[in-house]
Protein backbone atom coordinates (compact mmCIF):
# COMPACT_ATOMS: atom_id res chain seq x y z
CA UNK A 1 0.00 0.00 0.00
CA UNK A 2 1.18 3.69 -0.88
CA UNK A 3 1.92 5.81 2.22
CA UNK A 4 1.16 9.04 0.46
CA UNK A 5 -2.61 7.29 -0.89
CA UNK A 6 -2.72 6.80 3.02
CA UNK A 7 -2.06 10.37 3.87
CA UNK A 8 -4.50 11.85 1.24
CA UNK A 9 -7.25 9.70 2.66
CA UNK A 10 -6.74 10.47 6.25
CA UNK A 11 -5.72 13.76 5.58
CA UNK A 12 -2.62 13.26 7.20
CA UNK A 13 0.18 15.97 5.99
CA UNK A 14 4.38 15.27 6.25
CA UNK A 15 7.14 13.74 4.96
CA UNK A 16 9.46 13.18 8.41
CA UNK A 17 10.73 9.72 8.50
CA UNK A 18 9.09 8.76 12.22
CA UNK A 19 5.51 10.00 11.00
CA UNK A 20 6.11 7.31 7.34
CA UNK A 21 7.20 4.60 10.08
CA UNK A 22 4.38 5.03 12.16
CA UNK A 23 2.22 5.16 9.07
CA UNK A 24 3.84 1.84 8.19
CA UNK A 25 3.60 0.28 11.55
CA UNK A 26 -0.75 0.88 11.67
CA UNK A 27 -1.05 -0.89 8.12
CA UNK A 28 0.86 -3.71 9.05
CA UNK A 29 -0.74 -4.37 11.92
CA UNK A 30 -4.24 -3.59 10.95
CA UNK A 31 -5.03 -7.21 9.67
CA UNK A 32 -4.51 -8.79 13.14
CA UNK A 33 -6.83 -8.42 16.55
CA UNK A 34 -3.51 -7.44 18.28
CA UNK A 35 -4.02 -4.57 20.73
CA UNK A 36 -2.55 -1.49 19.71
CA UNK A 37 -1.80 1.37 22.01
CA UNK A 38 -0.45 4.73 20.42
CA UNK A 39 1.82 7.30 22.73
CA UNK A 40 1.94 11.07 21.58
CA UNK A 41 1.81 14.73 23.31
CA UNK A 42 -2.01 16.15 22.86
CA UNK A 43 -2.27 17.91 19.63
CA UNK A 44 0.02 15.60 17.30
CA UNK A 45 -2.30 13.44 15.35
CA UNK A 46 -2.71 10.69 17.01
CA UNK A 47 -6.42 10.05 16.25
CA UNK A 48 -5.65 9.15 12.46
CA UNK A 49 -4.03 6.13 14.05
CA UNK A 50 -6.77 4.26 15.03
CA UNK A 51 -8.73 4.75 11.54
CA UNK A 52 -6.02 3.53 9.42
CA UNK A 53 -5.57 0.09 11.41
CA UNK A 54 -10.08 -0.09 12.03
CA UNK A 55 -10.36 0.64 7.53
CA UNK A 56 -7.14 -1.96 6.51
CA UNK A 57 -8.41 -4.72 8.86
CA UNK A 58 -10.75 -7.26 8.12
CA UNK A 59 -13.52 -5.58 10.71
CA UNK A 60 -13.61 -2.41 8.37
CA UNK A 61 -17.26 -2.99 7.97
CA UNK A 62 -18.20 -3.10 11.32
CA UNK A 63 -18.60 -0.35 14.01
CA UNK A 64 -15.68 1.88 15.13
CA UNK A 65 -16.34 3.87 17.94
CA UNK A 66 -14.24 6.38 19.51
CA UNK A 67 -14.56 7.07 23.13
CA UNK A 68 -12.14 9.94 25.26
CA UNK A 69 -11.76 8.26 28.56
CA UNK A 70 -11.27 11.77 29.96
CA UNK A 71 -14.44 13.55 29.14
CA UNK A 72 -16.42 10.52 30.77
CA UNK A 73 -17.04 11.41 34.68
CA UNK A 74 -16.41 8.58 36.85
CA UNK A 75 -19.49 7.78 38.20
CA UNK A 76 -20.93 6.78 34.89
CA UNK A 77 -17.70 5.08 32.51
CA UNK A 78 -18.49 1.89 33.54
CA UNK A 79 -22.45 2.20 32.22
CA UNK A 80 -20.87 3.80 29.01
CA UNK A 81 -18.64 1.41 28.41
CA UNK A 82 -20.17 -2.03 29.38
CA UNK A 83 -24.07 -0.76 29.64
CA UNK A 84 -26.28 -1.13 32.31
CA UNK A 85 -29.58 -2.91 33.84
CA UNK A 86 -32.86 -1.64 34.54
CA UNK A 87 -32.50 0.13 38.16
CA UNK A 88 -29.02 -0.54 38.82
CA UNK A 89 -28.36 3.35 39.67
CA UNK A 90 -30.31 6.10 40.17
CA UNK A 91 -31.50 7.01 36.84
CA UNK A 92 -31.28 3.74 34.86
CA UNK A 93 -34.74 3.50 34.06
CA UNK A 94 -34.12 0.81 31.23
CA UNK A 95 -31.38 -1.47 30.20
CA UNK A 96 -28.72 0.04 28.11
CA UNK A 97 -26.11 -1.34 26.21
CA UNK A 98 -22.57 -0.24 26.28
CA UNK A 99 -19.91 0.53 23.46
CA UNK A 100 -18.49 -2.97 24.03
CA UNK A 101 -21.99 -4.63 23.43
CA UNK A 102 -22.45 -2.27 20.36
CA UNK A 103 -19.25 -2.14 18.73
CA UNK A 104 -18.92 -6.17 19.01
CA UNK A 105 -17.10 -7.13 15.63
CA UNK A 106 -15.72 -3.55 15.26
CA UNK A 107 -12.98 -1.67 16.77
CA UNK A 108 -13.07 0.32 19.86
CA UNK A 109 -10.62 3.91 20.37
CA UNK A 110 -9.60 4.29 23.82
CA UNK A 111 -8.68 7.89 23.67
CA UNK A 112 -6.75 8.77 27.34
CA UNK A 113 -6.74 5.79 28.24
CA UNK A 114 -4.40 6.63 31.20
CA UNK A 115 -7.35 8.82 32.91
CA UNK A 116 -9.20 5.32 33.24
CA UNK A 117 -10.14 5.27 37.06
CA UNK A 118 -8.43 1.49 38.60
CA UNK A 119 -11.94 0.09 39.11
CA UNK A 120 -12.80 0.54 35.09
CA UNK A 121 -9.39 -0.90 34.24
CA UNK A 122 -9.80 -4.01 35.40
CA UNK A 123 -13.28 -4.27 33.42
CA UNK A 124 -11.42 -3.40 30.61
CA UNK A 125 -8.86 -6.15 31.39
CA UNK A 126 -10.98 -8.75 31.45
CA UNK A 127 -12.54 -8.08 28.31
CA UNK A 128 -9.04 -8.05 26.35
CA UNK A 129 -8.18 -11.60 28.24
CA UNK A 130 -11.53 -12.95 28.09
CA UNK A 131 -13.55 -10.97 25.66
CA UNK A 132 -16.46 -11.06 28.26
CA UNK A 133 -17.90 -8.32 30.57
CA UNK A 134 -20.42 -7.58 32.79
CA UNK A 135 -23.17 -4.90 32.86
CA UNK A 136 -23.22 -2.55 35.87
CA UNK A 137 -26.01 -4.31 38.32
CA UNK A 138 -25.78 -7.39 36.43
CA UNK A 139 -24.48 -10.43 36.94
CA UNK A 140 -25.15 -11.93 33.15
CA UNK A 141 -21.48 -12.04 31.42
CA UNK A 142 -21.36 -11.32 27.58
CA UNK A 143 -19.17 -11.87 25.47
CA UNK A 144 -18.11 -9.60 22.61
CA UNK A 145 -15.18 -9.38 20.10
CA UNK A 146 -13.71 -6.20 19.67
CA UNK A 147 -10.55 -4.89 18.60
CA UNK A 148 -8.94 -2.23 21.11
CA UNK A 149 -6.72 0.58 20.24
CA UNK A 150 -5.76 2.81 22.87
CA UNK A 151 -3.84 6.38 22.95
CA UNK A 152 -2.22 8.52 25.58
CA UNK A 153 -0.61 11.59 26.21
CA UNK A 154 1.20 10.82 29.60
CA UNK A 155 4.05 8.77 30.96
CA UNK A 156 2.31 5.02 31.73
CA UNK A 157 4.93 3.67 33.19
CA UNK A 158 5.15 6.82 35.65
CA UNK A 159 1.56 6.48 35.98
CA UNK A 160 2.32 2.60 37.36
CA UNK A 161 4.69 3.67 40.28
CA UNK A 162 2.44 6.27 40.78
CA UNK A 163 -0.42 3.54 41.36
CA UNK A 164 -2.13 5.13 39.43
CA UNK A 165 -2.70 2.36 36.05
CA UNK A 166 -2.36 -1.01 36.10
CA UNK A 167 0.70 -2.77 35.07
CA UNK A 168 -1.11 -5.84 33.56
CA UNK A 169 -3.29 -3.97 31.54
CA UNK A 170 -0.31 -1.74 30.26
CA UNK A 171 1.28 -4.64 29.24
CA UNK A 172 -2.03 -5.72 27.68
CA UNK A 173 -2.80 -3.23 25.59
CA UNK A 174 1.10 -2.28 24.47
CA UNK A 175 1.30 -5.41 22.07
CA UNK A 176 1.81 -3.16 19.15
CA UNK A 177 3.46 0.21 20.34
CA UNK A 178 2.92 3.13 17.63
CA UNK A 179 5.22 6.78 18.56
CA UNK A 180 3.53 9.50 16.92
CA UNK A 181 6.05 12.51 16.41
CA UNK A 182 5.82 15.96 17.93
CA UNK A 183 5.30 18.44 15.45
CA UNK A 184 9.07 19.89 16.71
CA UNK A 185 10.46 17.06 15.57
CA UNK A 186 9.38 16.81 12.46
CA UNK A 187 11.47 19.47 10.83
CA UNK A 188 9.88 21.05 8.23
CA UNK A 189 6.27 19.69 8.47
CA UNK A 190 5.50 22.70 10.16
CA UNK A 191 5.34 24.52 7.01
CA UNK A 192 3.40 21.97 5.01
CA UNK A 193 0.79 21.87 7.22
CA UNK A 194 0.95 25.92 7.61
CA UNK A 195 0.12 25.31 3.94
CA UNK A 196 -2.21 23.40 4.00
CA UNK A 197 -4.16 25.17 6.76
CA UNK A 198 -4.28 28.38 4.92
CA UNK A 199 -5.52 26.82 1.93
CA UNK A 200 -8.34 25.26 3.85
CA UNK A 201 -9.17 28.49 5.49
CA UNK A 202 -8.86 30.65 2.43
CA UNK A 203 -11.30 27.99 0.74
CA UNK A 204 -13.46 28.45 3.78
CA UNK A 205 -13.62 32.23 4.11
CA UNK A 206 -13.49 33.00 0.81
CA UNK A 207 -10.08 34.87 0.84
CA UNK A 208 -6.64 34.60 -0.83
CA UNK A 209 -4.63 32.46 1.55
CA UNK A 210 -2.11 33.79 3.49
CA UNK A 211 1.57 33.15 2.68
CA UNK A 212 4.87 33.42 5.04
CA UNK A 213 7.96 35.41 4.56
CA UNK A 214 11.76 33.63 4.46
CA UNK A 215 12.05 35.08 8.32
CA UNK A 216 8.37 33.97 8.84
CA UNK A 217 9.16 30.37 7.74
CA UNK A 218 12.47 30.19 10.20
CA UNK A 219 10.67 31.84 13.06
CA UNK A 220 7.71 28.80 12.02
CA UNK A 221 10.52 26.39 12.33
CA UNK A 222 12.35 27.33 15.55
CA UNK A 223 9.33 27.59 17.46
CA UNK A 224 8.46 24.45 19.56
CA UNK A 225 4.71 24.24 19.28
CA UNK A 226 3.77 22.69 22.57
CA UNK A 227 0.15 22.39 21.54
CA UNK A 228 1.37 20.18 18.34
CA UNK A 229 -0.43 20.27 15.12
CA UNK A 230 -3.50 21.47 16.82
CA UNK A 231 -1.95 24.68 18.04
CA UNK A 232 -0.56 25.64 14.18
CA UNK A 233 -3.49 24.11 13.17
CA UNK A 234 -5.36 27.60 15.67
CA UNK A 235 -2.91 30.18 14.80
CA UNK A 236 -3.41 29.97 10.95
CA UNK A 237 -6.78 30.32 11.19
CA UNK A 238 -6.48 33.27 13.57
CA UNK A 239 -3.78 34.95 11.01
CA UNK A 240 -6.02 33.93 8.23
CA UNK A 241 -8.71 36.28 9.25
CA UNK A 242 -7.62 39.33 11.30
CA UNK A 243 -4.80 40.29 8.53
CA UNK A 244 -4.83 42.34 5.78
CA UNK A 245 -1.84 41.49 4.61
CA UNK A 246 -1.90 38.03 2.83
CA UNK A 247 2.02 38.12 3.27
CA UNK A 248 3.28 37.42 6.93
CA UNK A 249 6.63 38.50 8.15
CA UNK A 250 8.21 37.14 10.91
CA UNK A 251 7.37 40.12 13.54
CA UNK A 252 3.50 39.45 12.02
CA UNK A 253 4.19 35.54 13.10
CA UNK A 254 5.21 36.88 16.49
CA UNK A 255 1.87 38.22 17.59
CA UNK A 256 0.74 35.12 17.39
CA UNK A 257 3.21 32.88 18.79
CA UNK A 258 3.08 32.65 22.63
CA UNK A 259 6.49 33.24 24.21
CA UNK A 260 7.91 30.07 25.28
CA UNK A 261 12.04 31.42 26.22
CA UNK A 262 10.98 29.88 29.61
CA UNK A 263 9.65 26.79 28.39
CA UNK A 264 12.73 24.39 28.19
CA UNK A 265 12.97 25.32 32.42
CA UNK A 266 12.11 23.00 34.82
CA UNK A 267 9.11 24.32 36.53
CA UNK A 268 10.19 24.69 40.30
CA UNK A 269 6.67 23.76 41.12
CA UNK A 270 6.14 20.93 39.55
CA UNK A 271 9.13 18.90 42.18
CA UNK A 272 7.22 20.00 45.31
CA UNK A 273 5.84 16.99 46.18
CA UNK A 274 4.89 15.86 49.79
CA UNK A 275 8.51 14.14 50.23
CA UNK A 276 9.87 17.25 49.83
CA UNK A 277 7.32 19.10 51.78
CA UNK A 278 8.09 17.01 54.63
CA UNK A 279 11.99 17.34 54.16
CA UNK A 280 12.02 20.87 54.28
CA UNK A 281 9.99 20.57 57.45
CA UNK A 282 12.84 18.48 58.55
CA UNK A 283 15.20 21.39 57.91
CA UNK A 284 13.03 23.81 59.63
CA UNK A 285 12.93 21.85 62.77
CA UNK A 286 17.06 21.05 62.69
CA UNK A 287 17.50 25.44 62.41
CA UNK A 288 14.90 25.89 65.31
CA UNK A 289 16.56 23.17 68.14
CA UNK A 290 19.74 24.56 66.68
CA UNK A 291 18.98 28.59 67.60
CA UNK A 292 17.98 26.73 71.03
CA UNK A 293 21.02 25.10 71.97
CA UNK A 294 22.67 28.32 71.06
CA UNK A 295 20.58 30.61 73.32
CA UNK A 296 21.31 27.91 75.95
CA UNK A 297 24.94 27.87 75.62
CA UNK A 298 24.65 32.19 75.27
CA UNK A 299 22.33 31.93 79.00
CA UNK A 300 25.56 29.67 80.50
CA UNK A 301 27.95 31.67 79.14
CA UNK A 302 26.91 34.86 80.53
CA UNK A 303 26.45 32.69 84.09
CA UNK A 304 29.93 31.66 83.91
CA UNK A 305 30.93 34.94 83.58
CA UNK A 306 28.68 36.63 86.03
CA UNK A 307 30.33 34.11 88.39
CA UNK A 308 33.64 34.23 87.43
CA UNK A 309 33.59 38.23 88.65
CA UNK A 310 36.05 38.83 86.06
CA UNK A 311 33.80 41.53 84.38
CA UNK A 312 33.97 44.59 87.21
CA UNK A 313 31.22 46.67 84.44
CA UNK A 314 28.85 43.35 83.96
CA UNK A 315 26.55 44.36 86.97
CA UNK A 316 25.65 47.65 85.54
CA UNK A 317 23.45 45.67 82.54
CA UNK A 318 22.53 42.13 84.31
CA UNK A 319 19.36 42.98 85.24
CA UNK A 320 18.30 43.61 81.32
CA UNK A 321 20.43 40.90 80.50
CA UNK A 322 18.72 38.73 82.48
CA UNK A 323 15.47 39.86 81.57
CA UNK A 324 16.45 38.95 77.39
CA UNK A 325 17.95 35.72 78.06
CA UNK A 326 14.73 34.57 80.31
CA UNK A 327 12.38 36.66 77.69
CA UNK A 328 11.59 33.45 75.88
CA UNK A 329 12.23 30.46 79.09
CA UNK A 330 8.84 29.36 78.22
CA UNK A 331 9.09 28.24 75.18
CA UNK A 332 7.47 31.27 73.50
CA UNK A 333 8.90 34.30 71.17
CA UNK A 334 7.80 37.77 72.81
CA UNK A 335 8.13 40.56 71.15
CA UNK A 336 10.71 43.28 72.71
CA UNK A 337 8.89 45.84 74.46
CA UNK A 338 9.40 49.49 73.39
CA UNK A 339 11.05 50.46 77.13
CA UNK A 340 12.13 47.97 79.44
CA UNK A 341 11.91 49.94 82.51
CA UNK A 342 15.09 49.75 84.84
CA UNK A 343 14.26 48.50 87.86
CA UNK A 344 18.16 48.35 88.87
CA UNK A 345 19.34 51.22 87.56
CA UNK A 346 23.11 52.08 86.48
CA UNK A 347 24.70 55.16 88.01
CA UNK A 348 26.70 57.66 86.24
CA UNK A 349 29.86 58.06 87.84
CA UNK A 350 30.46 60.79 90.64
CA UNK A 351 32.28 61.74 93.00
CA UNK A 352 29.49 62.35 95.75
CA UNK A 353 30.32 60.20 99.15
CA UNK A 354 27.03 58.75 98.67
CA UNK A 355 27.09 57.10 95.56
CA UNK A 356 30.56 55.16 96.31
CA UNK A 357 29.09 54.04 99.25
CA UNK A 358 26.25 52.85 96.92
CA UNK A 359 28.36 51.17 94.53
CA UNK A 360 30.46 49.27 96.90
CA UNK A 361 27.07 48.48 98.34
CA UNK A 362 25.99 46.93 95.19
CA UNK A 363 29.03 45.14 94.06
CA UNK A 364 28.87 42.74 97.47
CA UNK A 365 25.74 41.80 96.18
CA UNK A 366 24.76 38.47 94.91
CA UNK A 367 25.37 37.92 91.49
CA UNK A 368 23.06 34.74 91.26
CA UNK A 369 21.08 34.64 88.28
CA UNK A 370 17.75 32.74 90.52
CA UNK A 371 18.46 35.64 93.01
CA UNK A 372 18.82 38.51 90.69
CA UNK A 373 15.39 37.26 89.43
CA UNK A 374 13.47 37.07 92.20
CA UNK A 375 14.95 40.33 93.00
CA UNK A 376 13.41 42.00 89.45
CA UNK A 377 9.84 40.07 89.49
CA UNK A 378 9.32 41.50 93.66
CA UNK A 379 10.39 44.83 92.31
CA UNK A 380 8.23 44.71 89.72
CA UNK A 381 5.45 43.79 91.52
CA UNK A 382 6.11 46.60 94.45
CA UNK A 383 6.11 48.82 91.54
CA UNK A 384 2.71 47.99 90.10
CA UNK A 385 1.24 47.14 93.24
CA UNK A 386 1.06 43.52 92.80
CA UNK A 387 -0.71 43.57 88.98
CA UNK A 388 1.17 40.83 87.57
CA UNK A 389 0.27 42.09 84.34
CA UNK A 390 1.81 45.24 83.89
CA UNK A 391 4.70 43.64 86.12
CA UNK A 392 4.94 41.32 83.36
CA UNK A 393 5.46 44.14 80.61
CA UNK A 394 7.88 46.09 82.77
CA UNK A 395 10.34 42.39 82.89
CA UNK A 396 9.58 42.18 79.43
CA UNK A 397 8.33 38.42 79.95
CA UNK A 398 4.79 36.75 79.08
CA UNK A 399 2.31 37.02 81.87
CA UNK A 400 1.95 33.44 81.78
CA UNK A 401 5.81 33.20 82.42
CA UNK A 402 5.81 35.32 85.27
CA UNK A 403 3.32 33.23 86.81
CA UNK A 404 5.13 30.07 86.49
CA UNK A 405 8.06 32.23 88.29
CA UNK A 406 6.57 33.25 90.88
CA UNK A 407 5.12 29.89 91.61
CA UNK A 408 8.40 28.46 91.54
CA UNK A 409 10.21 30.82 93.60
CA UNK A 410 7.34 30.97 96.07
CA UNK A 411 7.20 34.89 95.79
CA UNK A 412 4.18 36.26 98.27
Amino acid sequence: MDIQEIKQRFGIIGNALGLNRAIEVAVQVAPTDLSVLISGESGAGKEAFPQIIHNYSHRKHGKYIAVNCGAIPEGTIDSELFGHEKGAFTGALSDRKGYFEVADGGTIFLDEIGELPLSTQVRLLRVLEAGEFIRVGSSKVIKTDVRVVAATNVDLPTAIREGKFREDLYYRLNTVPIHVLSLRDRGEDALLLFRKFALDFAERYHMPPVRLSEDAQRVLLSYRWPGNVRQLKNITEQISIIEQERQIDANTLRNYIPDDSGGSLPAIYSSVDEKTFHSEREILYKILFEMKRDVTDLKKLVHDLLEDGHTPHVHEDNAQIIRKLYQSSDGEFQPEPSNYGSPVPSAPPSNDHHQIEDTEEFVEESLSLEEKEIELIQKALEKHNGKRKLAAAELGISERTLYRKIKEYNIS
